[in-house]
């Protein structure tokens, strides 16, 4: 009985994180056209950040985030261990979030409107004249004042053990001269875990690193950038 009454309540929290979604993606939109991308982001920070973590019974912690000066661009590097992460993210980080994603969510219906519309940034991986001109993209958007947000490991991680990072967004923080934010997220693949829908009621805990400043690197201390930036992730938790 009790795993029929969880299948049933995670059905039902299915359906409305979809309908809270689909709703949203209007709104948004609109928004975006009468003020711009900025105000159109904090939608997801006010409604639909909090109803998702509400209704998933999810209890987030932020630490550490009067350590960071939100005026300045940057660039985000988190572990990454559940898809509800991107609540985590936008509910925490106090300014307009843009994520950094893969090409091929571009072409998903709803999902690469958004991201177009809201100013995410694309990786283009396979195509290198393409992956060129996106990053150059990338660091005018960053160089523009945004914060970014990356989550290097590429994947979702299934035992909570934080994998390689990949370089493209220390590159990209280099190229633009911002720091590189360490970000932990601790409790989250509890909370949903990495493949299946079973949520279960949880404490997330967020936790933002020391910035890592960028100005006086080069493209060879990339790897170095890299290596860094994920020891600071893993000491965050």
């Amino acid at each position: 009985m009790a795993r029929w009454g969880w299948w049933a309540l995670n059905a039902l929290q299915l359906v409305v994180m979809v309908l809270v979604t689909v709703a949203g993606f209007p709104v948004a939109l609109l928004v975006a056209v009468l003020s711009g991308p900025g105000p159109a982001l904090r939608l997801a920070s006010w409604y639909w950040a909090p109803i998702l973590l509400r209704g998933a019974g999810a209890k987030l912690i932020v630490e550490g985030v009067d350590g960071v000066d939100w005026s300045r661009p940057q660039v985000l590097v988190a572990n990454h261990q559940s898809m509800i992460d991107v609540s985590v993210l936008f509910r925490a980080v106090p300014v307009p979030l843009r994520f950094l994603l893969k090409q091929e969510l571009a072409a998903m219906p709803v999902i690469g409107w958004y991201a177009g519309a809201m100013g995410m940034v694309f990786i283009e991986r396979a195509n290198a004249r393409a992956a060129r001109r996106r990053l150059s993209h990338a660091v005018a958007t960053l160089r523009g004042g945004a914060t970014l947000i990356a989550f290097p490991e590429g994947t979702r991680s299934k035992d909570g053990v934080i994998g390689a990072f990949k370089g493209g967004a220390f590159q990209l923080a280099i190229e633009a001269g911002v720091p590189v934010v360490p970000v932990h997220i601790e409790g989250s693949g509890k909370v949903l875990p990495p493949s299946g829908f079973a949520v279960r009621p949880g404490t997330i805990r967020l936790r933002f690193g020391t910035p890592i400043e960028t100005q006086r690197l080069q493209d060879k201390d990339r790897v170095a950038l890299t290596q860094q930036a994920r020891e600071a992730v893993i000491a965050l938790g």
